[in-house]
């Protein structure tokens, strides 16, 4: 942050949009956004909530319900005595987009203890995509577990998983890892495509996140298949982008 000239970052004109939800709330998303650009960079001290009030042109309540939502999200931190100053982030979890495996083995691999919590589970109607993906009828009905990730407590990952029923009978089986209950029953996927775009959450999914409403996330559809080329497994996944990265290797054909 240029801090000579913390104005142009903070005025009102910058971030807040009548009709486009509460101050704080526009607020501690247009700060989450300078903090992900870069703009506000690891350590650097937010402005004094006075003079942020007045720079932004808000009251002083909602200045600290806005750094309240940053705090929540583990953006900022508030030192006694010396003020609140973006919080310096670890290194990122990288994960290989040409490996297909469970979140469980993945941070079981880095070291990091997983643990889940089972939000929804149970046999539903079909979405379309879910139709589309696994290529059943409207008519049949799929196992679904929608799951909040974790790795040694801080939330990772928001995922929807939906499988046929005739591989995922009873959604009830599965506590932490989805791919050891399909390999038990003999159907675990092989291989499985992905795509990736960018999401904002909203104020259910920012919350269990622990991040600011509107925050950018990694959204993630996956669908995997056996080695017939039968597809078994429709998941999708919000990431937290602060902490997750995705890998992939290119190759040049021929080589």
């Amino acid at each position: 942050m240029d801090a000579h000239d913390p104005a142009r970052f903070f005025a009102a004109e910058r971030w807040y949009r009548a009709g486009h939800g509460p101050r704080y709330e526009q607020l501690s998303r247009h700060v989450a956004a300078l903090i992900a650009a870069g703009d506000l960079e690891s350590g650097a001290q937010l402005p004094p909530e006075r003079d942020l009030a007045e720079l932004a042109q808000v009251s002083r309540v909602t200045v600290r319900r806005a750094v309240s939502e940053l705090v929540a999200g583990g953006l900022v931190e508030q030192r006694r005595g010396a003020g609140t100053f973006v919080r310096v982030q670890g290194p990122k979890l990288e994960q290989s987009l040409s490996s297909l495996t469970s979140f469980t083995d993945y941070m079981l691999a880095r070291g990091k203890t997983s643990s889940s919590v089972v939000l929804a589970r149970g046999l539903f109607a079909p979405s379309a995509d879910e139709t589309m993906a696994l290529g059943i009828a409207s008519g049949e009905r799929v196992a679904r577990i929608e799951r909040l990730r974790s790795a040694d407590g801080v939330p990772i990952c928001i995922e929807w998983s939906s499988l046929p029923i005739d591989v995922l009978p009873d959604p009830d089986v599965v506590e932490t890892s989805l791919y050891t209950v399909l390999r038990s029953l003999g159907g675990a996927p092989t291989r499985a495509v992905q795509r990736i775009t960018a999401a904002n959450l909203a104020p259910q999914e920012a919350a269990m996140l622990r991040l600011p409403v509107g925050a950018a996330v990694l959204r993630i559809d996956r669908t995997g298949y056996l080695p017939s080329g039968r597809p078994i497994e429709f998941t999708r996944g919000l990431y937290h982008s602060d902490i997750y990265d995705f890998v992939a290797e290119l190759r040049l054909d021929g080589t």
